[in-house]
């Protein structure tokens, strides 16, 4: 926008400058041909009531040197005498006094038509005028202008034309320019306002200054901000009372898990129990935070994703087991570190494999691949169930538009968590036969590849992580 106004100013005061300077310096090179000749007229006049006394040449001299203009007067008298080849047609010879620098011609039509003329010759112009003598003929004072006395002053007045038009563009430029700052100033803050505001940095403003509309434009921003503050605290505040109101039959599904006795189902009830106890003391307390974590994780930050894998399939194992369902977990025998905390990959592995259990036939086996690249870690939950017919549907569920009795919370977690490390998540076909879900948790912030090469180096890659073998299934108690 700052250029633009400059750019139209400088054009705008442009055409200006030509409009009228243009007009203006022609007209002073005219003042300055009138002035020049208008003097030839006053030293031609001087001469004219010594024509109308005595046609003496000595006087005549006399007079045209007392002019100050000898140089450039002549006096062209007739006088009678023989024709010659130069006479006037009248039979009269004409007496010279001074130069001549008009053509014959010229001087004859100027006594024939009795009114002054001017025309050109070398080096400038001269001015014809005829004075009646007491005879009755007529004379012709001829005055030389030169053309620098035409031209006097010409140059200098258009140079100066020439620095008032630049001092104007360059003043029309430099306020143009000030009054684009005023303008973008204010602009270019408060797009920094919105960036800051959506990294998270809520308590971001923007100062209420510059031309009315971009002061309400401001005014509106931090309006808006606080309005966003405003909303936050209050979901903090409604999950922190949802959260603590599930306290109570927590309680009492801890109570009765611990009245369950001994054997594997008690064993992972009271299990279960204990971590969505904690899971709801998490989000009580991240809830009651006033400071939204929106901070990229640290290079410390994270957990041992194989560690992470295998706890989760022994918690889903033991229903696995009392299903009749196969399953298999590969690429888990070591350590792989990802940029995502404990909690949110386990929420992501129990929402994808509770759709397996939740959407599969009884029987149907699935498995949990792991595979550790360079610069990113894929987790692959496959089943050899019917599939899905349209994986792009079921993403937009995952996006918050969920339907067919499906709420998309369990996908939208998973995105989220691949989406905060610069990964992604994509459905597909499994080598089981059913669904593959493709979790992509890049490892230096990154955005992930596109699906046609990473599903290439999962490929490639799948061949020597399946060490492990597939389990027989047990039968709950």
């Amino acid at each position: 926008m700052r250029w633009a106004l400059v750019k139209v100013s400088l054009a705008v005061t442009a055409m200006v400058v030509v409009a009228f300077a243009v007009p203006l310096g022609l007209v002073i090179r005219e003042m300055a041909r009138d002035r020049a000749f208008s003097n030839a007229e006053r030293e031609a006049a001087a001469v004219a009531p010594a024509l109308s006394i005595t046609t003496d040449r000595d006087q005549l001299e006399r007079v045209v040197a007392s002019a100050g203009s000898d140089a450039g007067m002549a006096v062209h008298i007739p006088v009678s005498g023989e024709p010659t080849d130069r006479t006037d047609g009248a039979g009269q010879l004409p007496a010279d006094i001074g130069r001549q620098r008009a053509t014959d011609e010229d001087i004859a039509a100027v006594r024939e038509m009795g009114r002054a003329s001017t025309t050109e010759v070398d080096g400038g112009s001269t001015l014809l005028q005829p004075v009646a003598l007491s005879s009755g003929e007529i004379a012709v004072v001829e005055v030389y202008v030169p053309e620098s006395e035409v031209t006097n002053g010409v140059a200098t007045a258009w140079a100066v034309l020439a620095a008032v038009g630049a001092a104007l563009i360059v003043g029309s430029v430099a306020v143009a320019d000030r009054l684009g700052v005023r303008m973008v100033r204010p602009a270019q803050r408060l797009v920094e306002g919105a960036h800051q505001l959506g990294e998270g940095r809520l308590g971001s403003r923007v100062p209420v200054e510059g031309p009315t509309e971009l002061r309400l434009a401001a005014v509106a921003f931090n309006s808006m901000a606080d309005q966003v503050v405003q909303l936050l605290a209050n979901e903090r505040e409604l999950a922190a009372d949802l959260s603590h109101r599930l306290r109570t039959p927590l309680t009492v599904l801890r109570l009765n898990a611990a009245s369950l006795g001994d054997g594997p189902a008690a064993e992972q009830t009271r299990s279960a129990v204990e971590q969505l106890e904690r899971e709801v003391d998490t989000i009580i307390r991240t809830a009651r935070d006033a400071k939204p974590q929106t901070a990229a994780a640290g290079p410390g930050a994270g957990c041992d994703a194989a560690e992470v894998v295998r706890e989760r399939m022994g918690f889903w194992s033991a229903l696995a087991e009392d299903e009749g369902r196969k399953w298999r977990v590969a690429g888990a025998d070591r350590p792989v570190r990802i940029p995502v905390a404990r909690a949110d990959l386990a929420a992501s592995l129990d929402a994808l494999l509770g759709n397996v259990f939740r959407h599969t036939a009884e029987g149907t086996a699935f498995a949990v691949d792991l595979h550790n690249g360079e610069d990113a870690v894929i987790v692959l939950v496959s089943d050899a169930g019917a599939g899905i017919p349209d994986p792009e549907a079921a993403m937009a569920r995952g996006r918050g538009s969920g339907s067919d009795g499906s709420t998309g919370l369990g996908l939208d977690i998973v995105r989220r968590m691949a989406e905060s490390t610069g990964g992604d998540v994509r459905i597909g076909s499994s080598v089981l036969g059913g669904t593959e879900v493709r979790i992509w948790v890049q490892l230096d912030g990154r955005t992930a590849p596109e699906r046609r090469g990473h599903r290439g180096a999962v490929r490639r890659r799948r061949q020597p992580r399946q060490t492990a073998t597939i389990n027989r299934p047990r039968s709950l108690p």
